[in-house]
């Protein structure tokens, strides 16, 4: 008996410590809750782009979600990464599904695949391949026999795909949803269909639940989902949102926790008070499932960016930045919403909310259920705090702000008041070769080769009039050359080059203009409007002229009805134009020659591995049309690294062979918008909180580690308009200060919370500090002070009050320790100033613990 009965407690406790994921479940749903192996979940997922990080990066960006609170992991699946040619797949690398979502799986958490196949994600296409546009008779998203043809091929694809893994939660896999399709109900998208487009949404949701997947399927933004197709929400806030049918649960499938940056554009951001607050007010209101878009939002290598105009970083301001290392306060303050939601799961999943007012913008919500009870407590006015009266007792509520109170009694959290530290990241600059000083001497290790102007293949083709960019290149480069050769009579007016113009009309994106070989100006459009429209003055000589117009698109467009049939590039007019007799010449029917792509491209020189660089003693630049190539070593240690390519103009970047993205840091924002400092009451938009205005809009470009050798890597540049390569250096991502700010009316921190108390907490307010590296301990305390300081992380002061030992008690709590804890109370500093709520802010610096020698 005691064998048996120890294999009996090796049993309990394999099937109490294994991952959730690691056994067949069963998964369904009712109107409150996804429900798995019959128990209602509250869930609480954020999403990770698989393509826009590394294989090598996954586990840690799993680890970190998973740390900070997460139950599941989101993710698009992209069609065009996966089949760039027609019955052609790749899953290799980046593009390895069915490796991310089983890492996803050794963590432990669940899986979200939405296939789409439409994305949008600010991915190029919406996540469509472009071949699929030249399939005869298509028309996308909608009833159209082709695509659905297509799109159901693609789907069962990945759905086979899954169940061969046995990656499917009725497999012992972790994915417990799918979604088929993707904001089609947004802003008369399906209305631009007509009938069409409601008939489509019935086949594309029959069609998913035909793959018999085991899980259940959503639809988000489809009001018109039918059974059993959950709808979701998309948004900013999503509490007021109700699904379709009261057998479905409220679920949000996407909580931007930013927006994303447009080259051209100002950087958003979106405070955390007001993202947990759109998490909290959710849960208030009887949702179930949250996730964040983007939890990390990571790089857009390649030219898998969209848009058009999308930046190369995806940071998305996401608790995860684009280089995987944790964005405080957000990622903890959100950590602690989640652990004080969880404390309300069992109240959550048991039944509805009653929901009354409490006055003017004040709201509660009570989950009650036999002796288990949890309460909301929301100030939804933008303007004032208020002091509200609940069960008998008074609370004090910030303005836009939640409480949580897991026993309806003792306040949890409150969305406004952050516990968690603020890490202020900084980048470390170096040059690109650590063994030179000057300039001169990193250029002496440049090399580069002249990219032909105009046409330089033998596969170029003549046409008359003026094609459009997509329908030409199918997409195979960024470039397409117009080329023509025009002869000018010497009793033209157009040799007058003072009053000459060139005319040109292009649907975008950006365009550069050649006269006989010389760059003579640009253009670009915007994210408002990709259109180009120039007026270049020009100097043409008597007899043969060559017109060169390069032509190049920044990411397709990847959002709105009919998005597919936008196009690019010059669809003129082409325009010759005389000021000073006024005569006008349409160039636009003449014959042009036409050349997609560049010889660069043709001759594989992204590689670095081609014969013909050119390397001397004097480097040209700010040329056009260059490709430059170095050596480098690896900066030393673990950080992340970027490249800052101030000193260049726009173009691509390579190392190793592998494209770090579209470079662009000339396109600079505009000057208006931001602001030092954002009110986080009252309703967000991706316009009310910006910054790096009248700034490049991107200059740093992650470099993944694991594309890295420690010496001897090659780094490939085109250079389309001219820049100084000698100017780009290194930037290693480091953290730099470590601060938070706490005042005596805090709640104490999450994980102190006791049910079995009486009065639910264990402790007061507590300052927390812990340093985000492994190996490092708090070093100095740079700043402390118990009052009332002012200001912000490296800029805080004393106010007119402040405790004399403030410092000294902080020092001796932290130095020396990884993480410390200090309680904000007067019990801790003594009272400085009597009658006011007072606060502690402390700055700190963490460093690398070093061994002790040992002697023997």
């Amino acid at each position: 008996m005691r064998g048996g009965t120890t294999v009996f407690v090796l049993l309990l406790w394999w099937l109490l410590a294994a991952p959730p994921t690691s056994y067949c479940a069963n998964v369904t749903y009712d109107h409150r809750a996804l429900v798995i192996d019959g128990q209602r979940r509250v869930l609480i997922s954020g999403s990770i782009h698989y393509p826009r990080s590394t294989p090598e990066m996954w586990p840690d960006l799993v680890q970190k979600s998973k740390d900070g609170g997460l139950d599941v992991i989101e993710t698009y699946v992209f069609w065009n990464l996966h089949e760039p040619v027609r019955s052609q797949y790749d899953f290799e690398g980046r593009k390895d599904l069915v490796k991310f979502v089983k890492t996803v799986a050794d963590a432990g958490l669940y899986v979200h695949l939405r296939i789409g196949p439409y994305a949008c994600a600010e991915w190029n296409y919406g996540g469509f391949p472009v071949w699929l546009h030249f399939v005869p008779g298509i028309v996308f998203r909608t009833d159209n026999e082709p695509f659905k043809a297509e799109m159901k091929r693609f789907t069962a694809k990945i759905v086979d795909l899954m169940k061969g893994e046995k990656l499917y939660a009725s497999q012992g896999g972790p994915i417990i949803l799918s979604q088929i399709e993707n904001e089609y109900g947004n802003g008369g998208i399906e209305s631009a269909y007509g009938s069409a487009g409601k008939s489509y949404v019935n086949w594309a949701a029959n069609m998913a639940v035909s793959l018999d997947t085991g899980v259940p399927w959503v639809m988000c933004q489809q009001a018109d989902a039918p059974d059993p197709i959950i709808n979701t929400c998309n948004g900013f806030y999503c509490d007021q949102f109700k699904p379709n049918s009261n057998q479905k649960p409220k679920f949000w499938t996407e909580n931007w926790s930013g927006w994303f940056l447009s080259f051209g554009g100002a950087a958003p951001y979106r405070p955390v008070e007001d993202l947990a607050f759109s998490v909290a007010r959710f849960f208030q209101l009887g949702g179930t499932l949250q996730n964040y878009y983007m939890y990390h939002g990571g790089t857009n290598f390649g030219r898998t960016t969209g848009g058009p105009f999308i930046s190369t970083s995806y940071d998305y301001d996401a608790p995860l930045d684009e280089y995987g290392l944790i964005r405080q306060p957000k990622w903890g303050h959100l950590k602690d919403v989640h652990k004080a939601v969880k404390l309300c799961e069992a109240a959550l999943v048991a039944t509805d909310p009653t929901v009354s007012s409490l006055g003017p913008n004040l709201e509660a919500a009570v989950y009650k259920t036999g002796s288990t009870c949890a309460a909301f407590l929301a100030n939804v006015g933008t303007q004032s705090d208020a002091t509200v009266k609940f069960n008998g007792n008074s609370y004090r509520l910030p303005a836009w702000s939640v409480s949580i109170l897991p026993d309806c009694k003792n306040v949890v959290l409150n969305t406004a008041k952050i516990n968690s530290a603020t890490m202020v990241p900084s980048f470390i600059h170096q040059s690109l070769n650590s063994n030179v000083d000057s300039s001169e001497a990193i250029g002496s290790d440049w090399s580069w080769i002249n990219e032909p102007v105009g046409i330089s293949f033998d596969s170029a083709f003549v046409k008359l009039g003026l094609l459009e960019q997509i329908n030409t290149t199918a997409d195979k480069s960024d470039y397409l050359w117009y080329s023509l050769r025009t002869n000018i009579k010497g009793d033209e007016p157009f040799l007058d080059g003072s009053q000459t113009v060139l005319h040109v009309e292009s649907l975008g994106h950006a365009l550069h203009v050649f006269i006989n070989g010389k760059l003579a100006g640009s253009g670009k459009g915007n994210s408002g409007n990709a259109k180009v429209a120039l007026e270049i003055p020009i100097a043409l000589s008597a007899g043969k002229n060559t017109i060169d117009l390069l032509s190049l698109t920044v990411g397709l467009q990847n959002y709105g009805a009919f998005y597919d049939q936008t196009g690019a590039g010059i669809t003129g007019p082409v325009k010759l134009k005389s000021a000073k007799s006024g005569t006008t010449v349409d160039l636009s029917s003449q014959q042009w020659t036409y050349q997609v792509g560049l010889q660069g491209e043709e001759l594989g020189l992204s590689s670095g591995s081609s014969s013909q660089w050119v390397s001397q003693s004097t480097l040209p630049k700010n040329q056009p049309l260059t490709w430059y190539k170095t050596k480098f070593d690896a900066p030393a240690g673990n950080d992340p690294v970027a490249i800052d390519f101030t000193g260049m103009g726009k173009g691509e970047a390579w190392v190793n062979g592998q494209s770090i993205g579209r470079y662009w840091p000339v396109y600079v924002a505009s000057n208006g918008g931001c602001t030092d400092s954002c009110n986080y009451r009252g309703p967000y938009s991706s316009s009310k909180c910006l910054k790096n205005c009248g700034k490049p809009s991107q200059t740093l470009y992650h470099v993944p580690r694991s594309w890295l050798q420690s010496s001897g890597n090659t780094l490939v540049l085109f250079e389309e308009i001219g820049g100084d390569p000698t100017k780009i250096s290194f930037a290693t991502r480091q953290i730099g200060s470590l601060c938070s700010h706490v005042s005596e009316s805090h709640p104490s921190p999450v994980d102190t919370w006791d049910a079995d108390s009486t009065s639910g907490m264990k402790a007061g307010p507590l300052l927390s500090l812990e340093c985000p590296f492994p190996g490092q301990v708090i070093s100095s305390i740079k700043f402390a002070s118990f009052g009332n300081p002012h200001g912000t992380c490296g800029s805080f002061g004393h106010g007119q009050c402040s405790s004399s030992n403030a410092l000294a008690v902080v020092q001796k709590a932290c130095v020396g320790s990884k993480s410390c804890r200090v309680g904000v109370s007067i019990n801790t500093f003594g009272d400085p100033c009597k009658g006011v709520t007072k606060s502690l802010a402390v700055e700190a610096s963490c460093t690398k613990r070093h061994a002790q020698r040992i002697h023997l």
